[in-house]
């Protein structure tokens, strides 16, 4: 346990003991004791990325993000920051604004966006790195080498460039922004054939991906910009990142719908295809290339985009048991998630949401945060409500006792709004009915299944034992999907 920080929950460790004991004295063989809770108490220490990319070294997780911060763990509990700023003092580059002067003097800023980091077949480490005007898609993406993953990284130049207004571009038509990507936001990663790819883009033209040149780390020749995946005349769609699953066969494209800051209503989208190159659907069976704002609408048209991909997570508050939004404190709750990366342990099985939030009542302060997630029946992913707080003792088999109970219930929509999701309260009954704020029927699936049916919407989800950090206990909880992409949480109160 040397890589995480625990405090002992003594009284409920004691209890555990007694109760083991109790069932021996009572000549009950081990195996008619049910699995328990080590009752150790997370500790967590946090640090702030904006839109981290996640790579594994060795036994650390790393995750670069914009204005060329850094941060690395061991648990994905405790983070320490490793790079901040674009400036002559971050470790990753040995004078970064003279190395990628050219990058910044065409993007015509001082900062750097949200770069990805990938070790290719020789051992190097390749940093995707870009800069964007802001106010416009006046983007340079380019690409920098080094021996280790924390640098310094050397520049090899610019590869891609965008928002050369009338002139041509990159797949030689005159630059427009309507049909034409912003070159940010690259997520460059192996498919199960071994082929390397590039997916990319934010607002604009929309989400392309480039097939790559596994030996040099750039576009192979006469792709243009690629290929169109999602997205265009400047749909609020940005943040793209690729997830293989083996257990599903599925390639998932994790997006970001809306605006980033506080009051943007930043979501977190997926859908998925059989190809790392599409036709990707969300749970509609919807192709996502016909995604796209409306263009006689105004300018950044939300209303156009918001019914398609599978939303997962949004602005959302578990209040606390008196219900009091004001008193965050005793709840947990973000504000504008979003920009995530996404991660897969071959050794475990488990799969990983990282991602930053800023939070209620917290302004425009952000941090990294990293969310279990699991496949539900209909092969999607489904988020777990609370932040991942390590690996703890489970249960194989969740039964009717133990998932009975009430529960605050939060249901996050499709919108894109910014509004904070509320949660309400929720009775699921021994024999397979739910009263309380909506009405329904519930059953187990499997060991960990579970299919709700609130207001004739049915749900199919997993159930998985959380840490409430409110309660300062594990708690039962659910994460469960729709057929038109809503997802659903439950978190057990008291029993």
């Amino acid at each position: 346990m040397n890589n995480k920080i625990y405090r002992k929950a003594s009284m409920g460790l004691a209890m555990c003991i007694l109760f083991l004991v109790s069932f021996v004295l009572a000549g009950c063989s081990s195996n008619e004791v049910k699995n328990t809770i080590t009752e150790e108490v997370p500790m967590f220490t946090n640090a702030s990325v904006h839109d981290p990319s996640v790579i594994k070294v060795d036994d650390s997780y790393y995750v670069f993000g914009s204005h060329l911060g850094a941060a690395k763990t061991k648990d994905l509990l405790n983070w320490e920051t490793i790079a901040s700023g674009v400036n002559s003092s971050n470790i990753l580059f040995t004078n970064v604004k003279e190395e990628l002067k050219e990058t910044l003097e065409w993007a015509q800023s001082n900062t750097l966006w949200a770069p990805d980091v990938i070790q290719l077949a020789d051992g190097k480490f390749y940093m995707y790195y870009n800069a964007c005007k802001g106010d416009s898609p006046r983007s340079a993406m380019g690409l920098a080498v080094a021996d280790q993953v924390e640098g310094p990284y050397e520049d090899k130049g610019i590869f891609l460039k965008s928002g050369m207004w009338g002139e041509p571009s990159e797949d030689g038509i005159i630059y427009d922004a309507l049909v034409h990507p912003n070159v940010v936001d690259p997520d460059v990663f192996y498919d199960n054939n071994n082929n390397l790819w590039m997916v990319y883009g934010s607002y604009s033209g929309g989400i392309f991906i480039m097939q790559m040149d596994p030996s040099t780390g750039i576009p192979l020749p006469d792709q243009g910009y690629g290929k169109l995946l999602i997205g265009g005349n400047h749909s609020r769609i940005e943040g793209p990142y690729m997830l293989y699953s083996p257990e599903t066969d599925y390639y998932y494209l994790f997006l970001s719908f809306g605006g980033l800051d506080a009051s943007g209503a930043y979501n977190i989208r997926v859908a998925r295809s059989e190809n790392p190159d599409g036709p990707f659907y969300d749970a509609e069976n919807i192709d996502m290339i016909e995604v796209k704002a409306d263009p006689s609408k105004p300018l950044f048209d939300d209303l156009s985009i918001e019914p398609y991909g599978v939303k997962i997570m949004g602005n959302y508050l578990f209040n606390s048991l008196n219900g009091d939004i004001d008193d965050v404190t005793e709840g947990t709750g973000y504000v504008s998630p979003g920009h995530n990366s996404a991660y897969y342990d071959e050794n475990t099985g488990k799969y990983f949401l990282i991602f930053h939030t800023r939070f209620p009542n917290r302004g425009e302060n952000h941090e990294i945060r990293v969310h279990e997630m699991y496949m539900n029946s209909e092969g999607w992913p489904v988020v777990a409500p609370y932040r991942y707080a390590g690996d703890i003792v489970e249960q194989a088999k969740f039964d009717i006792e133990d998932i009975s109970g009430e529960y605050k219930l939060i249901n996050h929509g499709k919108d894109i709004s910014a509004e904070i999701k509320e949660s309400g309260s929720i009775k699921l009954k021994r024999k397979g009915k739910i009263s309380g704020d909506v009405r329904g029927e519930w059953e187990s699936t499997s060991d960990t299944g579970i299919k709700l049916i609130l207001d004739d919407v049915t749900y199919n989800g997993v159930v998985s034992r959380q840490w409430d950090s409110s309660a300062e206990k594990y708690v039962l909880t659910f994460s469960a999907l729709s057929q038109t992409g809503v997802t659903i949480w439950g978190s057990q109160v008291e029993k």
